[in-house]
């Protein structure tokens, strides 16, 4: 018997310690993507490539390639006092890349909003937009709540996120992934919520669930993994909308549609995929995006991540477009049913034809 309490205790010693090593405050071992350094992907995939190689081959290749007169993409005005106003219609502006507002029951959501000139740690180099957010600051309505996927800088922008914190009537509440509430608390934000995949919070009369994607996290040069990536679910009584953020391709969006049923929106990434030797493992291209459409079995999807942003990868930022039109042409998918937005277009979230809102001319 004394033989026996001292193998457990020194078990319990040995376990204790690791705890005690293990640099993820949340490490749950019972969840297999928590690891006791930070996060994994819950299916097995290959490595993602050198991103010093892929560096190189740009320099040496002068990839990504920008036409003479440069990046020229038309974006629409929406109507901001509709939006400013609106408290019974839901719907659906594309500010650009993966941002956008979603009106839903009257309550007014940032989707991981980016409305600064570079996608970058630093103000003087880095990825450029070449195409304006369709929204500015004085154009947004009081956003009740802000939606964050993940912390890489095409998605998390950090003046984008202070600004909105200093807006009229108070901070909206901010939700992100497992680690990054200490990011928002250390510049004095103190309404974020972190989520672990496949929890929820009723916010305001919604739902959002935080799911898992196939991707990863890096702020810095020796944080790799140490947050949560993730798409949302928000969800009203009668809709129901998922932005999966970035994502390689996994069946994470089989596990999705099994949890929760009838999706009735989708936002899916067609754009950064090149090239694919390095980003295919976190990046989907147009053929994976229409195969996460059909996972998914959602009603209805809208790509993002594209024509916003120039040097995040390699392919010409119009191509996007082109290739899904191909992909669907032969999934044998109407371009209705998986269906691009101009920068700055609203469209309605109910209703068979999603009806487009009036905008003003492009700018």
């Amino acid at each position: 018997m004394k033989r026996n309490v001292g193998r457990i205790s020194a078990c319990a010693l040995i376990v204790l310690f690791f705890a005690a090593c293990a640099s993820n405050p949340y490490y749950n071992p019972k969840k297999p993507h928590h690891t006791p350094e930070g996060f994994k992907n819950r299916y097995p995939h290959a490595e993602k490539g050198s991103f010093w190689k892929w560096k190189f081959d740009q320099w040496r290749y002068g990839v990504p390639e920008t036409p003479p007169g440069g990046w020229n993409f038309s974006v629409l005005r929406p109507d901001v006092a509709f939006l400013k106003s609106n408290r019974s219609i839901d719907t659906l502006t594309w500010i650009g890349h993966a941002s956008f507002l979603l009106q839903l029951d009257g309550v007014n959501i940032l989707i991981d909003p980016h409305l600064s000139e570079r996608a970058s740690p630093v103000s003087f180099a880095g990825p450029k937009r070449v195409t304006p957010p369709a929204l500015d600051f004085g154009d947004l309505p009081h956003i009740h709540f802000v939606v964050v996927s993940h912390n890489h800088y095409d998605h998390m922008d950090e003046q984008t996120l202070l600004r909105l914190a200093e807006q009229p009537g108070g901070p909206p509440w901010y939700f992100v992934g497992l680690g990054l509430k200490r990011w928002f608390e250390a510049r004095g934000i103190v309404t974020a919520v972190e989520l672990d995949w496949w929890e929820g919070r009723v916010v305001k009369g919604l739902t959002i669930h935080f799911v898992p994607v196939q991707h990863w996290s890096r702020r810095g040069l020796v944080d790799t993994n140490e947050t949560l990536w993730g798409g949302w679910m928000i969800e009203s009584q009668t809709f129901r909308f998922l932005h999966t953020g970035d994502t390689g391709y996994s069946r994470d969006f089989i596990d999705i549609r099994r949890r929760f049923g009838q999706i009735d929106l989708a936002a899916i990434p067609v754009g950064g995929y090149a090239p694919r030797w390095f980003m295919q493992i976190n990046h989907v291209d147009p053929d994976e995006a229409v195969a996460i459409h059909k996972d998914l079995g959602v009603r209805r999807s809208v790509g993002m991540h594209w024509g916003t942003f120039a040097g995040l990868t390699d392919e010409p930022l119009d191509e996007p477009p082109k290739r899904l039109a191909e992909a669907l042409a032969r999934a044998h998918i109407s371009s209705e049913t998986f269906f691009l937005m101009r920068h700055g277009e609203t469209r309605l979230l109910k209703g068979e034809s999603q009806e487009r809102l009036l905008v003003r001319p492009p700018r």
